[in-house]
């Protein structure tokens, strides 16, 4: 498949989740991109599905290959950023690409649909933390309107090595 033109992208759904866990399960287990150390199954990460119903603030879009089973190349998703009900109009929002699947313009194409259905939402601020270094991420974020708000120094552990991120910020109305 070339480029992003033949990329579909809708909502996530029950039959996406082993496709999903199979990407995250990456980043846990070659990363620092997470800070999740152990691999999840997909029945530990169905109610992460289930809380990005197709409406609302909390949405995951995924990005296929295109024709009938097309592999799963990727998914953005803004969700809850703090549990507390002040926190209600704030996102965070993340990309998550299968291997192999960067540098093709499927990010780019998955944050303007998440933005696009995001608008009209109430949803006041987008917030993404990147580890750091990621230029990649860092590059899409700026791209898209978002600024670097701050650093947590040091503030994770994961293969022996303290991380740092950078959390950038996005109004949305």
């Amino acid at each position: 498949m070339s480029g992003r033109m033949n990329v579909q992208v809708s909502p996530g759904k029950e039959a996406d989740l082993g496709a999903l866990t199979d990407i995250y399960n990456h980043y846990i287990r070659e990363t620092a991109v997470t800070f999740d150390v152990t691999p999840v199954t997909p029945d530990e990460r169905r109610p992460w599905l289930l809380s990005h119903p197709e409406d609302g603030p909390h949405r995951l879009l995924v990005a296929r290959a295109p024709g009938s089973g097309g592999q799963v190349l990727g998914y953005a998703t803004s969700s809850p950023f703090r549990p507390r009900a002040s926190y209600a109009t704030s996102v965070e929002t993340s990309i998550y690409l299968a291997r192999g699947a960067g540098g093709r313009g499927i990010g780019t194409l998955l944050y303007t649909r998440l933005f696009e259905a995001l608008r009209g939402v109430d949803v006041h601020r987008a917030y993404a933390g990147v580890t750091l270094p990621n230029a990649a991420s860092v590059r899409i974020h700026c791209r898209f309107g978002f600024r670097q708000v701050g650093v947590y120094e040091e503030v994770g552990r994961k293969f022996g090595i303290y991380h740092d991120v950078a959390w950038f910020e996005k109004p949305l109305d």
